[in-house]
């Protein structure tokens, strides 16, 4: 069986204003659907078959396959990055995230801050994480299709800030992007339960 494209898991529309359909229509049905395409034309002949997706980022890793790397890794960052969205004012950080953010950050604002900086200040194509390392949070970023869980680390919400990922919206600003999405459909729920460690199976495929 192939991989496939997950549906989103709101309408298209709906985080507008700050992101709009026509940027899904994009960004999901056309960036999102090659990485799956690329990766499926490789089940055959990479030996891919009956791996799930975290296992062919794995695999790719170990045989210093890059072009599988970029491909699956993109494919499973933006399984994980739709499910790190929600529709403006619908989700809250639960009492514990709070907690981490208070004191790893002094404050949700500060949190935000921290986040924007990192997806602002990333050179050129990538995506901006927020990660759980111990009992602590952490802020960091990686670089094209690279991702917390090649590295052991544990996901709990990403930015992405390829230049696709906004441009139809924000043109080249991609200050007012980040803040904009930070400040606004952030889903507080996901991260939130992706406290538990499990987030990278969250945003899995089986074939």
């Amino acid at each position: 069986m192939a991989f496939e494209l997950p549906p989103l898991p709101f309408d298209k529309a709906a985080l507008e204003p700050h992101m709009s359909a026509e940027t899904f229509e994009y960004h999901h049905g056309k960036h999102h659907q090659a990485y799956v395409t690329k990766v499926n034309g490789w089940i055959d002949e990479k030996g891919l078959q009956g791996l799930s997706l975290i296992d062919v980022v794995k695999k790719a890793t170990e045989t210093n396959d890059r072009g599988l790397f970029n491909n699956s890794g993109q494919i499973w960052n933006h399984n994980f990055f739709w499910k790190c969205l929600a529709p403006a004012g619908s989700t809250q950080p639960s009492e514990k995230l709070k907690g981490l953010i208070d004191s790893g950050f002094g404050s949700h604002e500060a949190l935000l801050k921290k986040l924007a900086e990192e997806a602002v200040n990333h050179f050129a194509s990538g995506w901006a994480w927020l990660v759980l390392e111990g009992d602590a949070l952490k802020v960091t970023s990686f670089h094209d299709g690279d991702s917390p869980i090649a590295h052991g680390v544990t996901p709990l919400f990403t930015l992405d800030v390829w230049e696709h990922a906004y441009y139809i919206d924000y043109r080249n600003a991609r200050p007012k992007f980040a803040e904009t999405v930070l400040a606004n459909i952030v889903n507080w729920d996901f991260i939130s339960q992706n406290l538990d460690g499990q987030g990278a199976s969250r945003a899995d495929q089986e074939q």
